[in-house]
C-alpha cells in the first residue's frame, strides 16, 4: 500500500503562506491540506483570496462537493440551477457534485474564503473541469497539484 493511501496518524500543520499561489483560474488559490501536502485521503482544503473585481472562472467538479466559507469581505457565487447568492463573513455554501459554479468579488474590499472538496477524484486531473475561458493574465500556470494518482 502506498504511503498516500494511508490516513495520517497524527495532526499535520501547513501554513497557507508556505503554499504557492495558483492564479490560473483567477484570484489567489492555495491548496493547503491535500494528499500531496499532508497525505489526506478523503479530500483537500485551501484558501481563496479575491481582490475587488477578481473572480474564479466557471467550472465544475465531477466527483466532489465543494464547501465554501467566507472569512472576510462579500463573495458572490453563481451555481447551476440555483442562481446567484451573496455570502458575508461566517456564511458558507455547498456546491453539489457536478454543478457549474463561478465566484467573484463585486465589492470594494478583499474577500478571503476557505474551501474544501470531498471526496477526491480518482486522479487529480479528473477533479476539475473548466467551462469558461481562463483569464489571460494566468501565464499558463499549471493546475494545482493536490497529489499523485490514487490506487
Amino acid at each position: 500500500m502506498s504511503e498516500l493511501a494511508q490516513t495520517p496518524t497524527r495532526p499535520l500543520r501547513v501554513s497557507a503562506n508556505d503554499v504557492p499561489a495558483n492564479r490560473r483560474r483567477g484570484g489567489d488559490i492555495r491548496v493547503v491540506l491535500s494528499p500531496k501536502t499532508v497525505g489526506s485521503t478523503s479530500g483537500f482544503m485551501g484558501t481563496l483570496t479575491l481582490a475587488p473585481g477578481e473572480y474564479v472562472t466557471e467550472h465544475y467538479h465531477p466527483y466532489s462537493e465543494e464547501f465554501l466559507l467566507v472569512v472576510s469581505g462579500r463573495l458572490t457565487a453563481r451555481v447551476e440551477d440555483a442562481g446567484e447568492v451573496d455570502l458575508v463573513p461566517g456564511e458558507g455554501l455547498l456546491v453539489p457534485i457536478g454543478k457549474r459554479h463561478r465566484v467573484w468579488n463585486a465589492g470594494a474590499e478583499e474577500v478571503r474564503a476557505v474551501f474544501h472538496l470531498s471526496p477526491l477524484a480518482p486522479r487529480p486531473e479528473l477533479g476539475h473541469v473548466d467551462t469558461e475561458e481562463l483569464p489571460a493574465a494566468s501565464g499558463g500556470a499549471p493546475v494545482p497539484d493536490v497529489g499523485g494518482p490514487r490506487r
